[in-house]
């Protein structure tokens, strides 16, 4: 099958029941997207399609059909997902790092469609990205800069 990703098409031969997860990771290499939980309660696997987050290991491949993918290896071409990027390492926002990638795949989404978010706009757009760490002060700061940016 066909998928575009990070702005790219890519031929995938893989089981269409496969999470696209796996599709990404296994047999693309985009490690960039990683394995937390396995039953879509954490947020580590985040990406989106077409704009929207989703969760990697929830979704099988066969569903993605013609629908953008965006992993964080391509969240750069975002003009928000530099300024979330920039924000990031200016507030030092990771500690071990693992979760970041849908992190900033579902603040990037929050920010696309609510450019000003309030404390509330963020809370309920990040509530399913869990940080072991509990960085999360540092990534509602991080928020707020790259808006204000």
């Amino acid at each position: 099958m066909k998928l575009n990703i990070n702005g790219k098409s890519v031929d995938v031969t893989a089981d269409p029941d496969m999470p696209l997860l796996w599709a990404l990771r296994d047999v693309l290499g985009l490690s960039g997207t990683k394995f937390g939980c396995g039953a879509g309660f954490c947020g580590a696997c985040t990406v989106q399609l077409d704009g929207e987050p989703v969760r990697g290991c929830q979704t099988p491949v066969s569903a993605v059909g013609t629908a953008k993918i965006t992993t964080i290896e391509g969240l750069s071409a975002s003009a928000w997902g530099r300024k979330l990027q920039d924000a990031w390492v200016a507030l030092d926002v990771p500690q071990c790092g693992y979760c970041q990638a849908g992190q900033l795949l579902a603040a990037e989404a929050l920010l696309r469609t609510t450019p000003k978010p309030t404390d509330a706009d963020i809370d309920a757009a990040m509530s399913g990205n869990i940080c072991r760490c509990a960085t999360y002060t540092r990534i509602r700061a991080a928020i707020k800069q790259a808006a204000a940016a």
